[in-house]
């Protein structure tokens, strides 16, 4: 499911670490030696190449390359650099610092990662910013978003199959009830996703599609301009489908006269090692074109050799 393409002969850490001192010296960077190395390494090979260089040469990886490089460029190989959980963890508090209620990105890491993942990213936002990730966005954001939010980032969710029919029915009611009343906010509401299971969930929607005829989230769009909507679809639809959900955050991205590198770039670089395969599936899906051939069409230079080296292409 994942898109990133790794040498079946990897050099040494030393090798690598060598070779991007190389690309950042001289009169000019070699961004194209800095691509075809560290978009061609995992999660693990990059920490190791971030260590052995920071110990090889006494300076952080990151700043030499924020040294040489900038823009769009630099922010995609910053993002992609970072560990998995330093990285949710920078992306989440850029959104809390900066929080307005049409951002989706809290919504994106509290429910398109696994619960270790995200206690991973909870670990990692206390050591970079020597507070907790849930005191910065109770403190940014409001209201019912605050309600939910605080909550569907602490969350450590069981992960088993097991589900339990009854409950899925009494809950699929709950949440009918509560939605026909548009007491979109309500507690009940907010416990059912915030606290059960991805497997008790799907099987909760699964359950309100079949007794209501037709699914959870079309009810949830009483009020198109409705930004709490928005989120609490982005909820399920990031339990129910990720694939799409993402797809459907980089089709806006690309659409219409000017490119949001941010999202583009957001999703690309936490993708690429997880389901960036089957997003690339969606995205060709419905809009009958590559994805490498709407992000070329939309981006240019390093930058786009950059996310197309993460999308796969050879």
């Amino acid at each position: 499911m994942a898109t990133l393409t790794v040498p079946s002969a990897v050099p040494s850490v030393a090798d690598d670490c060598e070779q991007l001192r190389k690309a950042f010296q001289g009169w000019g960077t070699n961004e194209e030696l800095i691509i075809s190395i560290l978009a061609h390494r995992d999660a693990a090979q990059r920490r190791a190449i971030r260590r052995a260089y920071a110990e090889t040469y006494g300076e952080e990886l990151l700043r030499s390359i924020t040294d040489e490089i900038s823009g769009d460029f630099e922010r995609a190989v910053i993002l992609w650099t970072l560990d998995p959980a330093e990285r949710d963890a920078v992306l989440a508090n850029e959104v809390a610092r900066k929080w307005h209620p049409g951002n989706r990105v809290l919504v994106e890491i509290a429910c398109a990662r696994g619960s270790a993942q995200l206690f991973a990213v909870r670990q990692a936002y206390h050591e970079r910013f020597k507070r907790s990730l849930e005191e910065d966005v109770a403190a940014h954001a409001t209201g019912d978003f605050r309600k939910l939010l605080v909550p569907l980032v602490s969350a450590y969710r069981y992960e088993g199959p097991e589900v339990n029919t009854r409950l899925a029915h009494s809950e699929a009611k709950i949440l009918h009830e509560k939605i026909q009343h548009k007491a979109y906010g309500d507690d009940e509401i907010i416990r059912i996703l915030t606290t059960r299971s991805k497997a008790q969930l799907l099987a909760t929607f699964n359950r309100y599609n079949d007794e209501y005829g037709h699914p959870i989230n079309k009810d949830l769009k009483a009020d198109p301009k409705d930004e709490f909507l928005a989120t609490l679809r982005a909820v399920i639809r990031c339990f129910c489908c990720p694939d799409r959900y993402f797809e459907k955050v980089i089709r806006l991205a690309i659409a219409g006269m000017g490119t949001d590198e941010n999202s583009l770039t957001r999703i690309i670089t936490t993708r690429a090692e997880v389901d960036l395969k089957l997003i690339k599936e969606a995205y060709q899906k419905r809009n009958s074109v590559p994805l490498e051939r709407a992000v070329a069409g939309d981006t240019s230079g390093d930058y786009e050799r950059m996310l197309l080296a993460l999308l796969g292409q050879e």
